[in-house]
């Protein structure tokens, strides 16, 4: 058991952009907007308040199911994200990781993806993780495929080595996660990680959620007792 555990890891399921939309009288795309806005307000807080990892799920596996307009703005989004952002993370000695398949992106992506991460490789004041093209169950078949494919006894798999095929290899597992909008599951988001993550659900929508907000939700983490199935 760990009482007033240290909140090292958070990671979001940015929820409710089109609603938190709909709402306003705005377009789906200026939900996605305010929401990005949101997302960088919220990140620097959490670093400021020292919190080392910041994890937040971008785009789904699944979300190619949405409008070509609504993808296309999420994938000039994520562009946006690793051509420019990547910058000013760096000048913050903070690490960009882009977590998820590289498949079905634009090779105009992929190339600035693997720049950005590059450029931010060895910085060390956090690591703001993006989960992008994303999906649980997508990694563990990935990672499955890979120890299969190695030829690997049966017997050597523990839960190290599958761990170590995830793309969250390099980041600890989160401490907490928080999802906006009021909806309560995980929606297909760190399946393998979350097993002992504390779980909150808020029901503001992403773009309402404020930095008093985030304290509020650290307060809340330092209150409960981690007991890791003891």
């Amino acid at each position: 058991m760990t009482d007033n555990p240290t909140l090292n890891h958070i990671a979001f399921i940015l929820d409710g952009n089109r609603r938190w939309a709909k709402e306003q009288g705005l377009t789906t795309l200026e939900g996605h907007k305010a929401g990005y806005k949101n997302l960088k307000v919220i990140a620097e807080h959490c670093f400021d308040q020292g919190i080392k990892y910041f994890t937040c799920y971008l785009f789904s596996t699944e979300n190619w199911q949405r409008s070509s307009e609504e993808v296309g703005y999420l994938m000039n989004l994520a562009l946006r994200v690793v051509l420019r952002d990547a910058k000013e993370l760096n000048e913050k000695n903070v690490k960009l990781k882009i977590i998820g398949s590289r498949d079905n992106l634009d090779k105009k992506l992929v190339e600035a993806i693997e720049k950005a991460e590059k450029l931010t490789e060895n910085n060390t004041a956090g690591v703001f993780s993006a989960c992008f093209n994303y999906g649980g169950h997508q990694e563990i078949v990935k990672a499955t495929k890979e120890i299969v494919e190695s030829g690997v006894a049966s017997s050597e798999i523990d839960e190290e080595m599958i761990k170590n095929h995830l793309y969250t290899k390099d980041i600890p597992a989160p401490d907490l996660i928080v999802r906006t909008s009021g909806e309560q599951r995980l929606s297909n988001f760190l399946l393998w990680d979350s097993a002992y993550s504390e779980l909150l659900f808020i029901k503001k929508f992403w773009p309402d959620f404020t930095k008093s907000d985030l304290d509020q939700v650290t307060a809340d983490f330092q209150s409960r007792s981690r007991r890791f199935g003891n």
